[in-house]
């Protein structure tokens, strides 16, 4: 009997926070290296996940400077001395303001710099692996998405959950922005891609495309016959 070759990429879910923020833990299994994408809060959690699926380290992906996605990174990125790759620069404000906010929201929180701010065609490196960088505002001015094309997978943050949207009432944040950006990055991604959310569990674009009540395809387009 053969076994079917290791997948290139491989991805395990730890909700962390309050909130149930989805932060993912995302390896090569050619190399073993791995990232944490969003290690908002509870490190012994991602502790226990990186000892348990025995990988690396090597950096820290953010999709936006939210306090359940980020509180906690900068303390993680000094503890496994790795850098911080993301968000995209507009989001700077956000990150400036986690102390304050963790005191709101009774979540220890810690301000840093990333080593890196994201842009729109950018790529990530995760050991072999190499991810594309969308910029996708709406939620969050400065919001990234990371697409794994040969595995049909992203990580997308808040931008879009399984039956919802990312929510558009902060500071900065814009509804139109938020569906425009749905429909020019991730759509063309492809229906067949499985997407991981910040919140709540995975869905493909291809059944949000067809029965998402905010940016399905026949709500977009009846959107586009209003007077």
């Amino acid at each position: 009997m053969s076994h079917s070759p290791e997948p290139p990429l491989k991805a395990a879910i730890i909700p962390v926070t309050p909130l149930q923020q989805n932060c993912t833990l995302l390896w090569c299994t050619a190399t073993m290296k791995a990232a944490l994408v969003d290690p908002g809060g509870d490190l012994p959690k991602l502790r226990a996940a990186i000892a348990q699926t025995g990988v690396t380290v090597e950096k820290i992906l953010l999709t936006h400077g939210h306090i359940d996605h980020c509180g906690q990174a900068g303390m993680l990125a000094e503890e496994l001395s790795v850098p911080i790759e993301g968000p995209e620069e507009q989001d700077r404000f956000w990150i400036a303001r986690l102390e304050e906010d963790g005191r709101n929201y009774g979540i220890e929180a810690r301000t840093f710099e990333p080593n890196r701010w994201l842009v729109q065609g950018d790529t990530v490196t995760v050991g072999e692996l190499e991810l594309s960088v969308h910029h996708c505002p709406g939620h969050t001015p400065g919001h990234v998405v990371f697409h794994h094309a040969p595995s049909s997978l992203a990580i997308v943050g808040d931008v879009l959950f399984a039956g919802s949207i990312g929510r558009t009432d902060f500071p900065m944040s814009n509804h139109q922005d938020l569906l425009d950006a749905i429909v020019r990055e991730l759509w063309p991604m492809g229906g067949e891609t499985v997407f991981l959310p910040g919140h709540g569990p995975p869905s493909t674009f291809a059944r949000e495309r067809a029965s998402n009540p905010f940016v399905g395809d026949r709500v977009l387009a009846g959107a586009a016959h209003q007077p």
